[in-house]
């Protein structure tokens, strides 16, 4: 029987007000990033944040290519990202070295750290944005980001948690349209409907509803529905491809270190990719003709 796709992003426009909005589910996506790890409660929920948040940002950006959203610092969660692109294909890993407890804030999980976002168009420059955290949540620090980079009054409502025995992770995402300076007054009215917005009605509810249940006095277009998916983007041809550009001897060192095999393990979905002497000796011969 095939898997109905639950994971979803809807885009909205208001007619009356110079305001464009998303709408973002993810269960299976989120299910697959948490799959193969052991993370701590509150990493877990971080992470559907930033899902959440990867997902709404690569909606508003009119590009072909990658984005990368990631939380660095030198506490126990030293690292946190996801990876997503116009497609909407999405992955997510997390480090962590140490204790975090279940209710413990970004401060006291990152320490001293800040967020990067990274934008890689198949056409055009690579763009990266730093942002410090000087907000209390990572929300928060997104939405400075908006304020500082492209200076557009950007709000997110994101929630995290557990539908049908399965986690979850949505949120909407309102913003000013370029050009509209004086937009102060729709945009709080706006945003205030949307604070109203439950979990459950979150989880529970199509986009129409959600639309309907927030904004029914005001006229919103709803557009198309996007699939959104996990692609984890590993293969074993890109393992070879790492392999090669370490130095043979250190190869050789690993081979013996191991009883004769490298075991190369993807973070992101948890794939083993076994190499043997006889693989390496392989790839080594390859690499050699296609070099001649």
């Amino acid at each position: 029987m095939a898997i109905i796709n639950m994971d979803t992003l809807n885009r909205f426009l208001f007619d009356n007000h110079p305001i464009r909005g998303e709408i973002t589910r993810l269960e299976q996506t989120y299910q697959a990033i948490l799959d193969n790890h052991t993370y701590p409660i509150a990493v877990q929920k971080l992470l559907g944040e930033l899902l959440v948040v990867t997902s709404l940002l690569t909606a508003t950006l009119k590009f072909e290519g990658d984005i990368a959203v990631q939380l660095q610092g030198d506490g126990a969660l030293s690292l946190a990202v996801v990876n997503g692109n116009d497609q909407q294909q999405l992955r997510g890993v997390a480090r962590v070295s140490g204790e975090i407890a279940d209710n413990a804030t970004l401060k006291e999980m990152v320490g001293n750290g800040y967020v990067v976002i990274t934008i890689t168009p198949k056409n055009g420059e690579r763009y990266q944005g730093i942002v410090g955290l000087e907000k209390d949540t990572l929300i928060g620090c997104i939405e400075n980001y908006f304020m500082q980079s492209e200076q557009l009054p950007t709000r997110l409502f994101v929630k995290i948690g557990v539908h049908d025995n399965k986690p979850i992770a949505a949120g909407i995402l309102l913003q000013v349209l370029p050009a509209n300076e004086n937009t102060v007054e729709s945009f709080e009215h706006v945003s205030t409907l949307t604070e109203t917005i439950t979990s459950d009605e979150l989880f529970q509810l199509s986009a129409d509803e959600i639309l309907y249940r927030l904004y029914n006095q005001e006229e919103v277009r709803l557009f198309e529905t996007h699939d959104i998916t996990f692609k984890c983007g590993c293969s074993r041809q890109r393992c070879e491809d790492s392999l090669m550009t370490l130095p043979a001897n250190e190869i050789d060192e690993i081979l013996k270190e191991n009883e004769g095999k490298i075991d190369i393990h993807c973070d992101y979905c948890g794939k083993h990719y076994l190499f043997y002497a006889i693989d390496i000796a392989e790839i080594r011969s390859k690499s050699n003709l296609n070099y001649h």
